[in-house]
């Protein structure tokens, strides 16, 4: 977003303060003197078996749900004190099924609540094209289209755009990924922590997965059965440090395996291929790998700098263009959002046990090594406090 420069916080801190809801019977509450704070910028996400009240939780912040007792503040100023229509106005809003507007245009839904708060018309124009680039969807192709003209994963994508609209300091997200088939989901959540990196907001995100949880959190927030708070720190410190039998089984007995989901390959040192290009010249290519001294294959691109596979030194012999046909295909693609999980499962299919990292626009960024993600799986664990732990068990869980 335009306003907010990268790793710069857009979002306010939010806290709930011994905050309680009570249907009816005062002795079993739905949430119980719950007490949080979410830092600005941070996305925090509540997980917990079914019943737990994590959804309860979020709808008190905007009021759709009004708390029994307790308070919730949003950059100190208590929620309560503003007319429910301005605080929801001020606040995004994401769920499941999206719940775009069918009669309405992509730029009729996106401009909802810009008009809503009578903002100029040119100034909801320029926002709804900021939007939409920014989601990446082409303002001339799809603003005058309907929802039903899109994919499930491109409508999820605009009700994002929607909840950004105003500009609002903090977002909140129930199950926003849960409707779409896994693949497009794992595009969607990568997509969403790219633009998450850009504009900073402070997001309240409910799941009932917990790799989901652990793959988009900054803090998580483990509730029990009540409401009860049985755990909030870094999903890391979670997993390494489990406060509670009750958290040490709800995240699950393979908890080495779900800390590879916890970094991201573009967090990893990347290694810089031998790139040949198809038409290139065999002779100069030739060169070039043998300039790499001990590389015995290379990375063959296209046009674009899109990888096609590996190409064997040997394969280089003779005169003449690179065709395409040239690469033996199969060589494993990850995103710098991708979790190191995901990118370990690619890559030990691989016969090079490398993975090509590539940008939006599937362009190569670099390579990484299964080496350099088991040497990020022990390393020490930072908690929310800040502090350095040690691992401990959960690296012997490991593979």
């Amino acid at each position: 977003m335009s306003n907010v420069a990268p790793g710069t916080p857009g979002g306010a801190v939010v806290a709930l303060e011994h905050v309680t809801k009570a249907y009816g019977d005062p002795d079993a509450p739905a949430v119980t003197d719950l007490s949080l704070t979410i830092p600005a910028g941070e996305i925090c996400v509540l997980v917990g078996p079914s019943g737990c009240g994590k959804t309860t939780t979020m709808k008190m912040i905007n009021r759709l749900i009004e708390p029994t007792s307790g308070r919730i503040t949003i950059d100190g100023l208590d929620v309560a004190s503003l007319p429910a229509v301005n605080l929801r106005r001020r606040i995004g809003y994401v769920i499941q099924q999206v719940g775009l507007f069918p009669h309405l245009t992509i730029a009729e839904n996106v401009a909802i609540v810009p008009q809503l708060l009578r903002w100029p018309r040119t100034r909801i124009a320029e926002r709804v094209e900021e939007l939409l680039e920014l989601i990446g969807l082409d303002p001339a192709a799809y603003r005058g289209r309907y929802p039903s003209e899109l994919s499930g994963g491109e409508r999820q994508r605009v009700g994002v755009a929607r909840a950004l609209a105003a500009d609002p300091p903090v977002m909140l997200m129930d199950e926003p990924f849960g409707a779409v088939d896994p693949i497009r989901r794992d595009r969607l959540q990568n997509e969403f922590l790219r633009l998450q990196a850009r504009v900073r907001k402070t997001i309240v995100f409910v799941t009932h997965d917990v790799d989901e949880a652990i793959k988009m959190a900054d803090r998580i927030a483990i509730l029990q059965i009540g409401g009860i708070l049985a755990q909030y720190d870094t999903p890391d410190a979670i997993l390494a440090n489990p406060a509670s039998e009750f958290v040490e089984r709800f995240v699950g007995a393979d908890r080495g395996l779900k800390r590879l989901s916890l970094g991201r390959v573009g967090d990893l040192p990347m290694m810089t291929p031998v790139i040949v290009r198809v038409g290139e010249a065999r002779d100069t290519a030739r060169e070039r790998v043998q300039r790499a001294g001990d590389a015995d294959y290379a990375l063959l691109v296209d046009d674009l700098q899109r990888p096609l596979g590996w190409i064997d030194a040997h394969d280089l012999a003779g005169d003449g263009p690179i065709p395409a046909e040239a690469a033996t295909p199969g060589a494993p693609t990850v995103e710098p959002e991708s979790t190191l999980r995901d990118a370990l499962s690619a890559m030990l299919g691989s016969s090079v046990q490398l993975g090509v990292v590539v940008d939006a626009q599937d362009r190569v960024m670099g390579l990484v090594s299964v080496d350099a993600i088991s040497e990020a799986l022990r390393a020490p664990v930072r908690g929310a406090d800040g502090d350095l732990h040690e691992v401990g068990a959960a690296v012997d869980e490991a593979p």
